[in-house]
């Protein structure tokens, strides 16, 4: 069996927030959304799943750090009901199988989740937490969107649907229901755009503008995430000049009616290969602007 330790990257001396910093930091380099097809990172993810749940609970983990490979057997010495948790749970349908056991196999939900999405033992009451990373597009997290999230049980992978709201950043934690006394939380991560830079719920993008209207004013077409916007080109627009196009923002986590601002830097575009003809219109201005000097 590896070391759980070094399989989250942790020291032996790590505190609960190092050991599961550790987890997620593994966790989405190895997740099997982010590696489709890897075998290797699909059996690595296991095993972080299974460090995360030893060590994420201190009596598993006292074990652990006692008796090593055998800490398991531990357990059988710890009291009369040492064992419990052996009842199976299968996840698919969204309902329990009971299998004779009062709580359905709930108590055995994060043992058999391969594990460690953030399990805490305790009585059949108490809130368990489930974490998974979860990646989306900036355009999902602009309209929100159904992703499947592959959670591990009974040492096969199975899948869930999930709903990602409008609004979610980098570091956002949704919050999902996912049964009695369970909780999942999915550790968002939003990729980047080729065209836009976000800043909180306001949007950024530079625009190529021909020479003519950079100089004589005109109207653009802009790609936002919501469609297509005019933008007026006022005359003699400088390279780098901003122009605000207010609530084409994000939509704010919460509240998807209230939205930022997108912000288009003007870049004009100056000609190449000029005609004759062109070329002594730009000798005429640059005389004209001479005599001005």
């Amino acid at each position: 069996m590896a070391n759980y330790y070094e399989t989250l990257g942790v020291d032996k001396k790590a505190d609960e927030k190092q050991i599961r910093q550790g987890f997620r930091k593994q966790a989405r380099k190895f997740h099997p959304d982010l590696n489709p097809g890897d075998k290797e990172a699909e059996e690595k993810f296991k095993r972080i799943n299974e460090a995360y749940e030893v060590l994420s609970d201190p009596d598993s983990r006292r074990k652990y750090d006692r008796f090593g490979d055998r800490w398991k057997l531990a357990g059988r010495f710890d009291g009369p009901h040492a064992g419990r948790n052996d009842i199976r749970f299968e996840w698919g349908s969204g309902r329990r199988d009971r299998g004779g056991d009062p709580f359905g196999g709930i108590d055995d939900l994060m043992s058999q989740f391969g594990s460690g999405f953030g399990r805490r033992r305790g009585a059949a009451t108490s809130t368990r937490r489930i974490e998974a990373p979860v990646t989306v597009s900036l355009e999902d997290a602009y309209a929100g969107a159904k992703f499947n999230v592959t959670i591990p049980t009974a040492g096969r992978e199975r899948r869930i649907e999930v709903t990602v709201p409008p609004g979610v950043d980098t570091g956002s934690v949704v919050h999902v229901s996912l049964d009695s006394g369970y909780e999942l939380f999915l550790n968002m991560t939003v990729t980047p755009h080729s065209r836009l830079t976000r800043k909180g719920a306001d949007l950024y993008t530079d625009v190529r503008v021909p020479l003519g209207d950079a100089i004589l004013g005109g109207e653009l077409e802009v790609d936002s995430l919501k469609g297509k916007v005019r933008l007026k080109v006022p005359p003699e627009s400088q390279n780098g000049q901003r122009i605000r196009l207010s609530g084409q923002g994000m939509p704010k986590l919460g509240d998807p009616d209230t939205k930022g601002d997108m912000y288009v830097t003007l870049r004009p575009v100056l000609p190449t290969g000029l005609t004759d003809e062109e070329r002594e219109l730009v000798e005429r201005l640059r005389e004209l602007r001479s005599k001005r000097s």
